[in-house]
């Protein structure tokens, strides 16, 4: 399953240090309490779970413009009944740390619904004990770093861009990679040949200079073993089918599923998460195993 998401720029703590909005984009500041905005669309996917679906929606005046989007669904039986190509009112529900849809009407149905576009490629997927090609990106620093320069090391990695807001989505990823880290950083008995990669696909963007400002908002002033980079068009045309990347822009805004990928110390790919489902916890136990895994 795809599962889209479009993000605009937030983070209103760390403006001032750089980042600035798209020009085709608007932005609200997320507030400790709930917001709430109606909002109508057309159902692209609704997968098995039932705990997401993906919606095509108009712009949200104040907060989004209007695209292609993966929504968290609190009440899975709120799903029951529908199907892609219903047209439908929802309400979106926004708090610091979380987001989800609520009070879905149908409104009307389409035809030639085909789900949201993604990334159609012919080359596979790699699998678990499948070796990553040694890509390139360039970190928060200016300076290039490939995968190369790590083996020895298990490395977990995510993708995200700096002017993504829904909490449930690259802010959850990187406080994910933050929380793991604690873990990892306060147990005596783990090993210490890890490291943390965040890449972000928006390089017309996301320069060293933002990028340094958006790893600081998570990590303070401590970088210890976790990396903000960014990829090339290039390296990211590769690297994205291999772990099921899907990201393409629309009206303005960057539409995107989650990958979180861990490679064993040889570089091999260790596990996968998929989606924003994953926990910490789990992060940090692969990251101790796949440390002690260093596959030629």
């Amino acid at each position: 399953m795809i599962k889209s998401f479009a993000c605009l720029c937030f983070l209103a703590g760390w403006l001032a240090a750089g980042c600035k909005p798209a020009v085709t984009s608007t932005s609200a500041p997320i507030a400790a309490t709930n917001q709430t905005y109606a909002v109508r669309g057309v159902i692209q996917q609704i997968p098995p779970d039932h705990r997401h679906v993906t919606i095509k929606h108009e712009k949200i005046p104040g907060y989004m413009a209007a695209m292609t989007m993966d929504f968290f669904v609190r009440d899975t039986n709120a799903l029951a009944g529908f199907a892609p190509g219903d047209e439908i009112s929802f309400t979106l529900v926004v708090t610091a740390d979380d987001d989800w849809i609520e009070n879905l009407q149908r409104t009307g149905k389409v035809g030639g619904v085909s789900g949201p576009p993604g990334w159609h490629t012919v080359e596979p997927e790699l699998n678990v004990g499948d070796p990553l090609p040694d890509y390139e990106f360039t970190s928060e620093t200016g300076q290039s770093v490939k995968f190369s320069a790590l083996r020895g090391r298990a490395v977990a990695f995510t993708f995200f861009f700096t002017s993504c807001p829904l909490p449930e989505f690259c802010p959850r990823m990187n406080k994910n990679l933050l929380e793991a880290r604690k873990i990892l950083t306060a147990d005596t008995n783990a090993p210490t040949n890890w490291q943390l990669l965040s890449i972000s696909f928006d390089s017309s963007f996301d320069t060293p200079e933002i990028l340094t400002g958006y790893g600081k908002f998570y990590r303070g002033a401590d970088t210890d073993r976790w990396l903000f980079a960014v990829a090339s068009t290039n390296t990211l045309a590769s690297l994205a089918p291999k772990v099921d990347l899907n990201f393409w822009r629309e009206n303005g805004s960057i539409s995107h599923n989650l990958r979180t990928v861990v490679l064993d110390g040889g570089g091999k790919i260790f596990k996968q998460f998929d989606g924003n489902d994953w926990t910490p916890e789990q992060l940090a136990n692969a990251i101790r195993v796949a440390a002690k895994t260093n596959s030629p």
